[in-house]
């Protein structure tokens, strides 16, 4: 399994506070890159930018990634453009929600 899939596999544990579904399915992860063997890069967004977790959750997604074997740094980067809305959602998510 390459290691950006294994970041998405840590990234899956992490759920929204709000919502019952894991802030990958919601489509809160735009990008992830990986810039060589040791090193990721990882934009996201949050769901609203007064969101109660805006601090918390990138972190949380930074220990995630870093629980890959191998990577040792992770850049972060929170994003608001584009906006979040539900049609990012996984098919999964959406059904998880009855959207």
């Amino acid at each position: 399994m390459e290691k950006k899939e294994k970041i998405i596999e840590e990234i899956k544990k992490i759920y929204d506070p709000e919502l019952p579904v894991n802030i990958y399915e919601l489509g809160l992860i735009y990008e992830i890159t990986l810039e060589n063997e040791k090193s990721a890069k990882i934009k996201m967004t949050l769901t609203t930018p007064n969101c109660p977790v805006a601090e918390s959750l990138p972190n949380e997604v930074k220990e995630g990634a870093m629980q890959v074997e191998g990577i040792e740094n992770v850049d972060v980067q929170l994003v608001w453009d584009p906006p979040w809305n539900k049609d990012m959602m996984s098919e999964a998510a959406k059904l998880e929600m009855n959207l």
